[in-house]
């Protein structure tokens, strides 16, 4: 009561002429990088602090959200960057007299409860210093805050107003629930962020566009696809292919008026969409290298398997995509996901000894191929619990490795899967998402919990876990023949990125090999190259010279940039901080100036850089690894297994090119001439002392007597 009229809106589509008018303005405003204002403030922001208009007749209120650890616990720059824009907002209005309401509130995601503790005694203060009772329960007038289980659970099972919203031309977006739902089909909303301050300052639609994933079970796939591939790419998306860590294509730059028409091309090409993203089981990923033994066949068919096994069920996608309808008026039913589909993403891995080129252990579930001596397929040892996300400062996320579940056969590996996936539903926290995915389920229930109710739900008991070992999370790079006489070429594609430059046209190159390979194979690795597959004797002397005519063979890189791998980031992600993909190769090629000087240059080490601590190219199991936190500024990592088998721990926070070269630089003289016989560079700085090995992902964070404490499956999850 006594409020009179409300409006909201965002920062920068207020008209700051209009602020001497108001009586009373609250600001609501985060923080992004080096205490600056995001994006959707930043106009607004930029004019007040440049204003000298007196505004003695308003009352105000700023609130605001940041991290007091983001750069550093204790650090002068996280006193100085914390919640900078409200703290600074509230002095200017000050100093153009205003009267604050109350004193600034600043919510800290460092707190258990991250803002909302803070909010919660900041709120009540605003309305009692302003004479006004708040209406109790639901906002009157308004709508309760929707979660992501309500938007899933309302949605008609993914459909909302999805095909609605692609009808409206006056706008390039779709609603905000919409969005949500659109992972599903696989497709995420974006916008060109390097155009976005000035469409906003202009008053102008940011520049949306879609970014569509379309997955590749298991890795394998056809030229004939991968010429569809380019074909949408350079005609309805931005002209670059991009390749994922997780064996699937992905479209950039594809507007809303063109998405059903690239949906039905990537139909036409017998491919889909559908759970590349959102809250289910994604893309099930594996060993693409059909042809080495009949074990790796046999992954590739398992991951189909399970791929078919754990799509949702709806309609949905044949409905809004292709224009398929629904027969006899029935309804759609989710079997294995019910109506509000999983709490959080779920992916599956599938390896075969001693490559773990999928890095099986940072994913949810992962089965781990166990071969006699013979070479006959035994089973599958299953391991759960992996996963990369973290969240920069706040300790309570945390990447992780997989425990061991135990041992299966083929017979029984969609069957464990199905109530792995159940199991998570049921149990996996629903509120909280960054406490969603299941390696947070494990943390916090332990492995006895899930091997009991697995064997419950199957009706089976699963068998102790059997001896393996890895050797490389790398691919094959190079010619490798096949059992059935066929040749296999695994190409170096650096950081998934298909598009020509001056002097290295490899999208040309691509297209042109796909189409005198028509009839064989242009599969994905989960290292972001491409395996030019099924090549007869007769094809490969051909294919060899276009490797040359276009100087794309793997010949000329060193043995780090051949283990490198970095996401998209900047300016393309909603969620970058700061630029990977179109950095990390500079970077490289600075320390190959010392990897030269020292003898190293064909000696691997895994490097991976991400844009955000999400973990897309899964840095935290990389020997050296960088994490964005803001332009130009990233977190250190070293200290992870060469194999995938080991969680790195943060060296240094926040650091800029020349403060990475300058720490690199002498470690990596130091490792060429101190290292023993065979020894990786993860493991020498560890032997060395020059960081602490993380025994456990729930203690990443940690140093010292804390990182010696054990999982709930009491093991260090650290492998051989």
């Amino acid at each position: 009561s006594k409020c009179g009229e409300v409006r909201v809106m965002e920062a920068n589509e207020f008209n700051l002429d209009e602020l001497s008018e108001e009586k009373h303005v609250f600001l609501i405003l985060s923080t992004a990088g080096q205490g600056e204002d995001c994006a959707n403030a930043k106009h607004f922001t930029e004019n007040l602090h440049g204003s000298k208009s007196k505004l003695p007749g308003l009352k105000f209120a700023v609130f605001g959200l940041g991290d007091s650890h983001y750069w550093g616990e204790g650090t002068a720059d996280s006193a100085k960057y914390f919640c900078k824009p409200a703290k600074d907002a509230h002095a200017k209005l000050i100093e153009l007299g205003a009267t604050a309401i109350v004193d600034v509130g600043l919510g800290d995601d460092q707190n258990d409860d991250g803002y909302e503790g803070t909010f919660s005694e900041w709120e009540p203060e605003v309305w009692k210093n302003l004479d006004v009772t708040p209406v109790q329960g639901k906002i009157a007038g308004g709508a309760p805050e929707i979660i992501d289980d309500e938007i899933k659970g309302g949605s008609n099972f993914l459909r909302g107003m999805i095909d609605e919203g692609l009808r409206d031309l006056s706008t390039g977006k779709l609603l905000p629930e919409d969005t949500k739902l659109t992972k599903f089909h696989g497709i995420y909303q974006q916008d060109l962020r390097s155009v976005r301050e000035e469409l906003d300052a202009a008053g102008l639609e940011r520049a949306y566009s879609f970014m569509i994933r379309i997955g590749v079970p298991g890795g394998v796939a056809t030229s004939e696809q991968y010429i569809a591939m380019d074909d949408l790419c350079s005609t309805y998306a931005n002209g670059a292919l991009k390749l994922t860590t997780r064996q699937a294509y992905q479209l950039h730059g594809v507007v809303k008026k063109n998405l059903k028409t690239t949906m039905q091309g990537i139909n036409k090409a017998c491919m889909d969409t559908l759970a590349a993203c959102g809250d289910v089981n994604r893309n099930v990923i594996g060993n693409p290298h059909i042809r080495k033994s009949k074990v790796h066949a046999e992954v590739n068919r398992l991951s189909n398997a399970l791929n078919t096994h754990l799509k949702p069920r709806t309609s949905a996608y044949h409905e809004i995509w292709l224009d398929k309808k629904r027969v006899g008026g029935g309804t759609d039913y989710e079997p294995i996901y019910g109506q509000t589909y999983l709490p959080r993403k779920f992916k599956i891995a599938i390896a075969v000894p001693p490559r773990n080129d999928v890095d099986v252990f940072a994913h949810c579930l992962g089965f781990i191929a166990i071969v006699d001596s013979r070479g006959n397929l035994e089973g599958w040892n299953v391991t759960i619990g992996g996963g990369m996300g973290t969240t920069h400062g706040n300790k309570l996320t945390y990447p992780r490795l997989s425990d061991m579940l135990g041992f299966c056969t083929t017979e029984q590996a969609v069957k464990v899967s199905e109530a792995i996936v159940i199991l998570q539903r049921d149990n996996g926290h629903r509120t909280n998402r960054k406490h969603a995915r299941l390696k947070y389920t494990v943390e916090d229930n332990g492995v006895q919990f899930f091997r009991d109710n697995v064997e419950k739900m199957c009706g089976f008991k699963l068998g102790d876990a059997r001896p393996f070992q890895f050797t490389t999370n790398s691919d094959p790079y190079g010619w490798n023949k096949g059992i059935d006489g066929k040749w296999d070429y695994t190409m170096f594609v650096e950081n998934g990125y298909i598009k020509d430059i001056d002097g290295y046209k490899i999208k040309t190159a691509l297209r042109e090999i796909a189409e005198f390979h028509v009839g064989g194979e242009f599969s994905l690795t989960a290292n972001q190259n491409i395996i030019i597959g099924g090549v007869s004797d007769e094809r490969k002397p051909m294919i060899q010279k276009l490797f040359e005519k276009y100087n794309i063979d793997n010949s000329r890189y060193s043995a780090m940039r051949l283990h490198s791998m970095a996401c998209v980031a900047l300016p393309t992600c909603a969620l970058a901080m700061a630029e990977s993909q179109t950095y990390l190769p500079s970077l490289v090629g600075k320390l190959e100036e010392t990897l030269d000087e020292v003898g190293l240059r064909h000696d691997a080490i895994t490097i991976r850089m991400t844009g955000c601590p999400n973990g897309c190219a899964r840095p935290y199991v990389a020997e050296i690894a960088f994490v964005g936190k803001a332009p130009g500024n990233y977190n250190l990592y070293l200290g992870a297994g060469h194999a995938g088998n080991r969680i790195n721990k943060m060296y240094k926070e926040g650091v800029n090119e020349e403060q990475i070269l300058a720490i690199l630089r002498p470690l990596l003289r130091r490792y060429a001439s101190e290292r023993n016989n065979g020894e990786k560079f993860g493991d020498w700085v560890i032997r060395a002392g020059v960081i602490e090995p993380t025994l456990q992902g729930k203690y990443f964070w940690s140093t010292g007597e804390e990182n010696k404490l054990e999982s709930p499956s009491g093991t260090y999850q650290i492998y051989w």
